[in-house]
C-alpha cells in the first residue's frame, strides 16, 4: 500500500531560464506561468481518493498555471533525452509530497540519497502513541495464497496482539524493556508517513529503475510520476500535456 498526498511542483521558470543560458536564447522562451485561481503562483495538487487493503485507488486533482510553449517544450525534451549532463535543468524542478508507505518500501527508497530530503514520523518517539490496528500495516497479501494453511494471517494477528500488550505494559510501567518489545517486534509492513522533497532528475532515475518492480508500491509510485506535469521529460513518453 502506498498513499500520496499534498503534492507541490515548482521551479519551472528558473529551470527554463537555466536551460536557455548556454545559447543565450532567452528571447525564444514561449511558456506561460501562473493562473487566476492561485494568484500567480504555480502548483499542482494531487491526492489519492483512498487506499484500501487491496491496492491503490488513485484519483488525482491537478490545477496548474504552467503551459510550456512549443519552443521551450522542444528544447527541454531534447536536453532531457540527451542525458543527465545536458538535462541538468531537471534537478531544478522540485516536487514535494507526503508519502505513507510500509517500511519495506522505504528501505528501498532510501537507496536514493542524492536529490532527496525527507522528514518522517518518528517510530522511536511515537510508536506507543496509539493502539496498533490492521490498517497501520500493508498486509493486503498476507494469507492471499491459494490452497494454503491460513496460519499466515493468524501469525500476523498474533504479532499485533503482542505489540498492543507491550504497549499497554509500557504505558502502565514506563519500563523501557516493553518499549524494546515494540521496536523489535514491529514488522516491516508497518506504514510510515514522510514528507519528501525530490526533483525531476531523481524521479527519472527512480522511474526507469522501478517501473516494472516486483513491489506494488513501486509500480504505483511510477504511475503517480506519470501524472506529474510534462512527465514525458521524466519517462521519455508522451502525456496529455502535449
Amino acid at each position: 500500500m502506498i498513499k500520496i498526498e499534498n503534492v507541490d511542483v515548482y521551479g519551472w521558470e528558473a529551470a527554463i531560464r537555466g536551460a536557455r543560458n548556454p545559447m543565450n536564447s532567452w528571447d525564444k522562451s514561449d511558456s506561460e506561468f501562473g493562473c487566476r485561481d492561485c494568484h500567480g503562483c504555480y502548483y499542482v495538487e494531487a491526492s489519492i481518493r483512498g487506499v484500501d487493503d487491496y491496492g491503490c485507488d488513485v484519483a488525482y486533482c491537478n490545477h496548474t498555471g504552467l503551459k510550456l510553449g512549443p519552443n521551450d517544450h522542444r528544447l527541454l525534451t531534447s536536453l532531457a533525452n540527451a542525458g543527465p549532463d545536458h538535462g541538468k535543468f531537471l534537478r531544478m524542478i522540485t516536487v514535494s509530497l507526503d508519502i505513507t508507505a510500509p517500511l519495506y518500501w522505504w528501505k528501498e527508497f532510501d537507496t536514493y540519497k542524492v536529490g532527496t530530503v525527507a522528514n518522517s514520523c518518528s517510530t522511536m518517539h511515537k510508536i506507543h502513541a496509539k493502539e496498533f490496528e490492521l490498517r497501520d500495516f500493508s498486509c493486503e497479501h498476507i494469507g492471499d495464497v491459494p490452497n494454503c494453511d491460513p496460519s499466515f494471517y493468524g501469525a500476523f494477528e498474533t504479532i499485533i496482539y503482542a505489540l498492543n500488550e507491550a504497549r499497554r505494559c509500557y504505558l502502565d510501567t514506563n519500563d523501557k524493556h516493553f518499549w524494546w518489545q515494540m521496536i523489535q517486534l514491529l514488522p516491516s509492513s508497518y506504514n510510515q508517513r514522510r514528507t519528501v522533497m525530490l526533483n525531476y532528475q531523481v524521479l527519472k532515475t527512480m522511474y526507469h529503475a522501478r517501473k516494472h518492480h516486483k513491489l506494488d508500491e513501486w509500480r504505483n509510485f511510477c504511475d503517480f510520476i506519470c501524472t506529474l506535469p510534462y512527465s514525458e521529460l521524466i519517462t521519455g513518453g508522451k502525456t496529455e500535456n502535449e
